[in-house]
C-alpha cells in the first residue's frame, strides 16, 4: 500500500470514528439551553460539529429568507464574521441569559438568533 493510500484509508477511519461519535452522544436541540450546553462542550468534542452545522444552517436560512423577500434583516454580521464568531456571540449570550427560564426554554434557533441579533444588529 502507497504512502498516499494509507494517508486516505487513515482520513476515512477518522472520519467514519467521528460520525459514530457524533451519532453514540445523546445531542438534544429541543431548547436554548440544549444547543447552550451542545455549543459549550469541549472544543475536541464531536458535539461541536452539531453546533456548527446548527449554527451555520441558521444564517443561511435568515440569509437566504431576508435576500429574497421583503422581510427586514435581524442579522447584520460584518464582512469576515465567521461561525466562531457565532458561537462566541451564542456563548456569551447564554451565560449571560443562563437563569432565565423563558429565554433558555425557547427553540434554539429562536435564542441563537437573538443571541447573533445582539451581536451584530441591524442600524
Amino acid at each position: 500500500m502507497t504512502l498516499a493510500n494509507l494517508l486516505i484509508v487513515s482520513f476515512c477511519a477518522a472520519l467514519a470514528g467521528s460520525a459514530s461519535a457524533v451519532e453514540s452522544e445523546d445531542l438534544r436541540f429541543d431548547t436554548t439551553e440544549d444547543l447552550y450546553q451542545v455549543c459549550a462542550a469541549d472544543p475536541a468534542s464531536p458535539a461541536q460539529l452539531a453546533c456548527t452545522g446548527f449554527i451555520e444552517a441558521t444564517v443561511q436560512y435568515h440569509d437566504g429568507v431576508a435576500d429574497r423577500t421583503e422581510m427586514k434583516r435581524l442579522i447584520c454580521y460584518p464582512s469576515g464574521a465567521t461561525i466562531a464568531d457565532g458561537r462566541e456571540a451564542f456563548l456569551r449570550w447564554a451565560e449571560d441569559n443562563k437563569d432565565d427560564a423563558t429565554l433558555m426554554g425557547e427553540q434554539p434557533v429562536v435564542g441563537l438568533v437573538r443571541s447573533l441579533a445582539n451581536a451584530f444588529p441591524c442600524r
